[in-house]
């Protein structure tokens, strides 16, 4: 028996208020719209490019300081079996619940990572814990998508 694959949809759709690229799963609006239509292959298509993405983001913009500390923190949170992309993505995941900084798990934010000022934190500091790197990778990762879909979809006017 195959397994159902499940949608990249996290449940902050922002496309049902005009967004051309979701805020949530970074998908494109037609691709929402036409989700349930695609066929496996389709399907499989959208979740690598948005996996691809999230993983050179990853990249760039996170460090491992500590490949043992890593791997200690991987095989606590049983994720070893992973792909070590997929796995560091599931470990910060884990690590936000229960509020670890990066540090504990051999990992830094890279040194030229950009810096995500917000209206309530306009000057970050500079000690970055775990949910300030998922809130950077999500705006960045957003950023991409929105880069994509104007540069391949948008139809000028």
């Amino acid at each position: 028996m195959q397994l159902k694959k499940r949608t990249p949809c996290v449940g902050i759709c922002s496309t049902t208020y005009g967004d051309l690229v979701c805020r949530g799963c970074k998908r494109f609006a037609h691709e929402i719209v036409q989700w349930n239509g695609y066929d496996d292959v389709q399907q499989d298509a959208v979740r690598d490019r948005l996996q691809r993405v999230r993983d050179e983001v990853l990249t760039l913009l996170l460090v491992c300081c500590d490949e043992g500390l890593l791997q200690s923190a991987l095989s606590d949170a049983g994720l070893q079996d992973l792909d070590l992309m997929e796995a560091q993505y599931q470990l910060l995941r884990f690590m936000v619940r229960r509020e670890l900084p990066l540090a504990s798990a051999g990992l830094a934010l890279a040194a030229d990572a950009p810096v995500l000022a917000t209206p309530s934190n306009p000057q970050p500091d500079h000690v970055l814990d775990t949910l300030y790197f998922m809130q950077l990778l999500d705006s960045e990762t957003f950023q991409r998508a929105k880069a994509h879909y104007e540069r391949n979809f948008k139809v000028p006017a």
